[in-house]
């Protein structure tokens, strides 16, 4: 933003000192406004500082908002581990949707004192019924839904808060620059004032006040830029950019943006915004977990088959088929199946139905309230962005203006010697603080509007 009414105004303080440089001011033949002392103090060292403003705010390859959000979304390493969740709810849904795993058995026996022996081979196969499977997919379908929903809100929450670091950036750094052209300017007033203290036109204490507001204007550019360096680390921080990396904003505040109707924006609030999706999709999980649990309490069932081979026999001889004397031995070959019923007898499941209806009732309470916060937050940032605008109209239409012809009234009645340098230099502190105090407004004004997107969820439509 050009800083014309400020080159304009403290300007005045420079042509003033300039045309007073060799004259004195006159008031009825008389000279007026000196106070002479025998000696006259020489003015501090007065280093030129170096603009810190270009290093913060480039307008032309400077990153905007925009940037600063994509930026961020790519490298905040908070947004990489909650991008993890889904890669985890994914995999829960993977996993909820195989089938069970048979079992396979295998157990011998063999006797101690005799050559008995036998051998078993077993395999089992859960049945899974009355929709186990099915349930346990639909508990991790929901629970996906869940963590994408809260993703996105994390996502909504990191643009703000990245807006929100660029706004203070911007702000400090819009100072940076009004301070140091009103630092520059009253550098010059300075040592203009010094010649003619020099050539006895002027009072020390012309010089010696000029000095002062030199010095104070000087340790506000310091104090300016000392937040605009914390504000740019903070920025950095959010977005994960390392602190020794350099980064320059665009450094532009937009005050032409007009949002669309408020009812518009709660019924889109209502419809897109993640925080209120992931509460609807909790609620959704809440009741596939009931079911679940009922399920998990109804019959289930697994079939079986075993295999046995037994050698068994007595220490005794006897006769085979072709009459030759053997030992009484033989070896038993069995093949077993069936049917594994679980019953829900005694146990049907029916703590944990109802610790996943009262899961499902505090998920609907939660729901209902969000939607209410909702309605709430869009309300307030409407309110907040229309205080704003108003509070800039005002600041643009009636408060900078004024006090610009303020100063230069004040500039010109010091010059036909009806105010002093103390008067002047009050009312440029009033301008100071004028301007300065503009930027807060503008800095308002682009909050105001985050906080629409914010409560809003998306960005708000144009009216």
């Amino acid at each position: 933003m050009k800083r014309v009414v400020l080159s304009r105004s403290i300007g005045a303080l420079l042509s003033l000192t300039l045309s007073a440089a060799f004259a004195l001011p006159q008031s009825n033949g008389q000279e007026i406004g000196l106070v002479l002392s025998a000696k006259t103090p020489k003015p501090a060292e007065l280093t030129e500082a170096t603009s810190m403003y270009s290093q913060y705010v480039d307008p032309v390859n400077g990153l905007a908002g925009d940037e600063l959000v994509r930026y961020a979304l790519a490298h905040n390493g908070e947004m990489a581990a909650a991008r993890q969740m889904i890669a985890e709810a994914r995999a829960r849904l993977r996993q909820a949707g195989l089938k069970a795993n048979p079992m396979l058995e295998a157990s011998g026996t063999h006797a101690v004192n005799t050559p008995d022996n036998r051998l078993m081979i077993g395999a089992e196969l859960p049945l899974e019924l009355g929709g186990r499977r099915s349930s346990r997919v639909a508990v991790a379908s929901a629970e996906l839904q869940v963590r994408e929903a809260e993703v996105a809100d994390f996502e909504r929450k990191l643009t703000a808060d990245v807006r929100m670091k660029y706004a203070d950036a911007i702000a400090a750094a819009r100072n940076v620059k009004f301070t140091e052209e009103l630092l520059a300017l009253t550098r010059d007033s300075h040592r203009l004032v010094h010649a003619r203290v020099e050539r006895g036109k002027s009072a020390p204490l012309e010089q010696n006040l000029l000095l002062v507001e030199l010095n104070r204007v000087d340790a506000m550019r310091i104090g300016f830029e000392s937040r605009a360096e914390v504000a740019i680390l903070e920025l950095k921080k959010v977005i994960g950019m390392p602190a020794a990396e350099q980064l320059r904003l665009r450094g532009e505040f937009e005050t032409t943006r007009q949002p669309a109707a408020e009812n518009d924006a709660i019924r889109n609030a209502l419809a897109t915004r993640p925080d209120l999706l992931a509460a609807r999709a909790a609620e959704k999980l809440a009741s596939a977990q009931i079911e679940q649990a009922r399920t998990e309490g109804r019959v289930d069932a697994s079939i079986f088959a075993n295999y046995e081979r037994m050698s068994s026999g007595f220490d005794v001889f006897g006769f085979n088929n072709a009459g030759a004397r053997v030992p009484v031995m033989g070896v038993f070959h069995n093949l077993t199946f069936g049917v594994k019923l679980s019953l829900p007898v005694r146990n049907k499941n029916e703590g944990n139905v109802e610790a996943a209806a009262a899961t499902a009732e505090a998920a609907r309470s939660r729901r209902e309230f969000t939607e209410l916060v909702v309605r709430n937050e869009v309300a307030a940032a409407y309110a907040r962005f229309e205080r704003a605008q108003q509070a800039l109209a005002v600041y643009r239409d009636g408060v900078r203006g004024q006090a610009e012809r303020n100063l230069d009234v004040v500039r010109q009645t010091y010059t036909l010697g009806q105010k002093t340098a103390l008067d002047y230099v009050g009312e440029q502190r009033r301008f100071v603080d004028v301007e300065t105090g503009y930027t807060e407004i503008l800095k308002e004004y682009l909050i105001s509007l985050i906080e629409l997107e914010r409560a809003a969820g998306t960005p708000v439509p144009s009216a």
